[in-house]
């Protein structure tokens, strides 16, 4: 059991004390009193040297000691305006009971009731668990280098962007930079999920949150606290709770006046028969009221309203939101709110940018087709050479692709040609690197290629050398991803990119997709999300998945927007309903599990509090319910309705 909090402790504590009275009051034998005495005897006790004492005033100890504060909540409340609550129904059953003579039972009733608050108490610590772990990933200190080179710990809000902070192995990164010196591995574990790390050395971001595995990093910081990742995605987990689903707007809708109601038939249960024993000779009185009594129907009411009390759908419905939204900030996936878990459930269209979501964004060469009397290393050292100086997309692959230290030296006369590639002498000799249209220019025969992706020609004093694939491969489980989706009840998957026909086809066809679109401009995505969200069924729900960055406008319009690989973009936490901390888009159908788990175990709360309720209440009204089916009825449904939300927590990843 975790760590009880100093509150838990102290209700504990008055829990023992006052069972421990109750028991030793129910086993203290009847004592007799002076017949002067007699007001304080209890008549109820017949037997031999009585009269005897009535315990109700020493039953008023363990009552105070483990009811004083409901009382006193109940009293400030009406004060305020505010009447219909738990504790009104409590104090108010338990008050009545000890007018009843049912002594006894208003202290255990009063008992059972706070060790449901206890156990609500510590479910609801628990269900923040994951909260409260992601909030340490908000460091305290932060090293910051002076101009000495010696540094000094400050709060991570003193640090300016541009100032120089140094973190050593085993700390958290306080802030957003970019390293200066030094190379290490990164845990981004609390922020993804995941426990793979991450590489990272100079000219490379940090995130604010990681923890520094192995060396000593000096990074500039790029962004003030205020405004980095970790305090970006604290605000949103911290505020999730305000957007309430829709069941969980319906439960406390349905609270505020279900309380009410009960309290008037409460109230009719006991006037209505009470002034029908007054009113109506004994020999007219219907069945049901013959032989009863005042005391017995107000009896009847006082269970009507322990039953009654609203505590196991209150709680137990925003507690498994909030326990499902918290279990998935455990696997990397931050949802902003209960209204969009909700959403995801419902989830049976799901569109995809291409680039940077089912792809990994970057060009790799993929192929080298050499032409009769070259090598393929021949063919792409001469295309590295040629592209040097370039910080293009393809020329940063063909140079990773060659992997080897370019000689300068041996180039020169670099020219490019606008629209068709560049032109180059390498060791003395011209060669051309680009597209179609650049041979054509060249007046070079060359060969197309049957491989989708970006073909990249290459000539070598004016003769073909070949030609060179550059293709944005789809990420490991992606192909995973869409079959996940299928199998938990998507019907349609939709692929959405600005890449050409062929490239498209290709990868929707390997990746399984049902359906896809190319050549399309960000205004063209949002015309086709409008187009498949006026098709859709009313009763479902279409996802978008996109990168954040350039897809904000489509991400907004969906039903829900999901982003990718938001570790440390603005624009996909700000545009998005739910944010992927890491680049897996196999975490989609997770967060959908999560989410019809959720939404599952809401159901099966809500249906169970209202049956027993209601079959406990019809019982009550007859008279064939006791005090302890009440105390059941209202605490036990409780409790086993917390007890079902915190398998929101655990999730299966």
């Amino acid at each position: 059991m975790s760590k009880l909090s100093r509150k838990q402790k102290k209700m504990l504590r008055r829990i023992v004390v006052s069972a421990v009275l109750l028991v030793l009051l129910k086993l203290l034998p009847p004592i007799p009193i002076p017949a002067a005495l007699s007001l304080l005897a209890d008549h109820s006790i017949n037997g031999e040297g009585g009269p005897f004492l009535s315990l109700w005033p020493l039953y008023l100890i363990p009552y105070a000691v483990i009811g004083w504060d409901v009382l006193w909540k109940a009293v400030r409340n009406i004060a305020h305006g505010q009447v219909f609550d738990e504790n009104f129904l409590m104090a108010l059953a338990t008050v009545g009971a000890f007018f009843t003579g049912e002594y006894a039972e208003a202290v255990f009733v009063m008992l059972f009731y706070q060790v449901g608050e206890l156990f609500q108490d510590y479910a609801v610590g628990r269900s923040r668990a994951s909260i409260a772990a992601l909030m340490d990933i908000r460091p305290d200190i932060a090293n910051l280098e002076k101009e000495d080179g010696s540094t000094e710990e400050v709060d991570p809000e003193d640090v300016a962007v541009g100032d120089t902070v140094v973190v050593k192995p085993g700390e958290r990164v306080p802030l957003d930079g970019v390293v200066l010196t030094g190379s290490s591995s990164l845990d981004t574990a609390a922020l993804t999920g995941e426990s793979v790390p991450r590489d990272v050395g100079p000219g490379e971001a940090v995130i604010s949150g990681c923890v520094n595995l192995s060396g000593v990093l000096r990074f500039r910081v790029t962004r003030p606290c205020g405004e980095s990742t970790v305090s970006k995605i604290l605000d949103l987990v911290e505020n999730a709770s305000e957007k309430k689903s829709s069941s969980e707007a319906f439960i406390t809708r349905f609270a505020r006046y279900y309380t009410p109601c009960v309290v008037i038939a409460a109230l009719a249960l006991f006037l209505l028969p009470t002034l029908a024993l007054a009113l109506v000779p004994a020999a007219s009185l219907p069945g049901f009221l013959a032989g009863t009594d005042w005391s017995g129907w107000l009896h009847r009411a006082l269970i009507f309203l322990v039953i009654s009390c609203p505590c196991a759908l209150v709680i137990s419905v925003p507690l498994s939101f909030f326990g499902g939204i918290g279990g998935a900030s455990k696997c990397g996936i931050l949802v902003k709110g209960g209204n969009y878990l909700e959403a995801l459930a419902k989830t049976d269209t799901v569109v995809f940018d291409k680039t940077g979501t089912l792809t990994r964004g970057v060009f790799t060469v993929t192929a080298i087709h050499p032409a009769e009397g070259f090598t393929e290393a021949e063919v792409l050292e001469r295309a590295a050479l040629a592209e040097h100086w370039s910080d293009h997309p393809i020329s940063l692959s063909l140079k990773a692709a060659y992997g080897l230290p370019i000689d300068v030296s041996r180039v020169r006369d670099v020219e490019e040609i606008a629209g068709h590639g560049v032109r180059a002498m390498v060791d003395g000799g011209e060669v051309c690197v680009g597209n179609a249209r650049l041979m054509e220019r060249q007046s070079v025969v060359w060969r197309d290629c049957h491989l989708p992706g970006t073909i990249i020609h290459v000539t070598v004093e004016g003769r073909y050398a070949g030609h060179i694939v550059i293709a944005d491969l789809p990420k490991e489980d992606a192909k995973a991803a869409i079959a996940d989706l299928k199998a938990a009840g998507v019907r349609r998957t939709v692929m959405l990119t600005g890449d050409v026909e062929a490239v498209a086809a290709s990868v929707a066809k390997d990746l399984g997709v049902d359906d896809y679109r190319a050549q399309l401009l960000p205004a063209d995505k949002v015309d086709y999300v409008e187009s498949l969200l006026e098709k859709r069924d009313r009763t479902g729900a279409l996802a978008f998945v996109g990168d954040g960055i350039n897809d904000a406008p489509v991400l907004t319009r969906a039903d829900i927007g999901i982003a990718m690989g938001a570790l440390g973009s603005d624009a996909a936490i700000e545009a998005a309903d739910i944010v992927l901390m890491d680049d897996k888009p196999s975490k989609i159908a997770l967060a959908m599990r999560i989410s019809r788990k959720t939404l599952r175990i809401v159901r099966q709360n809500i249906v169970f509090a209202l049956g027993v309720k209601g079959l406990v209440l019809v019982l009550g009204a007859f008279g064939c319910a006791t005090m302890w089916a009440a105390v059941f009825a209202d605490v036990g449904v409780a409790f086993l309705a917390i007890l079902n939300a915190m398998r929101c927590l655990r999730v299966n990843a």
